[in-house]
């Protein structure tokens, strides 16, 4: 078993932190992406990834989806380079400002589920 401060632990740790304190844009998307709304495909939130922890993720369509806040302006190169490690585990990463989930939920979630559709996950006879 490993021990508190065990290294494979900490995004772990972290993740369940966060899920217990989302922020209110995360609460609004995963209120509309839990218990399978989106033709029962199954998302997790706070998602350890490697070193990191992804807002959300979907591991059998291999996506992830990050919710940024203004400092993600400022930090552009870095989300670059987190997105090429998520691309190293296997996952795309959809990018989405806080106030688009804020003023424009339903063109997310529209876009998520293309992203659900390229990935075979959810077929196009589903969506009719």
């Amino acid at each position: 078993m490993a021990s508190p401060t065990d290294p494979h632990r900490i995004p772990h740790d972290h993740a369940r932190d966060l899920r217990r304190n989302q922020t209110e844009v995360e609460k609004r998307l995963w209120a509309r992406l839990r218990n399978g709304q989106i033709y029962a495909v199954k998302f997790r939130r706070q998602f350890p990834s490697g070193e990191f922890v992804a807002d959300f993720a979907c591991p059998a369509a291999g996506l992830v989806v990050e919710l940024d806040g203004s400092q993600h302006a400022e930090q552009a190169e870095k989300d670059q380079w987190r997105t090429r490690l998520l691309a190293e585990h296997g996952y795309r990463v959809l990018r989405f400002w806080n106030e688009e989930v804020l003023t424009n939920i339903e063109g997310v979630v529209e876009r998520i589920l293309e992203q659900l559709q390229a990935s075979g996950v959810v077929s196009k006879e589903q969506v009719g």
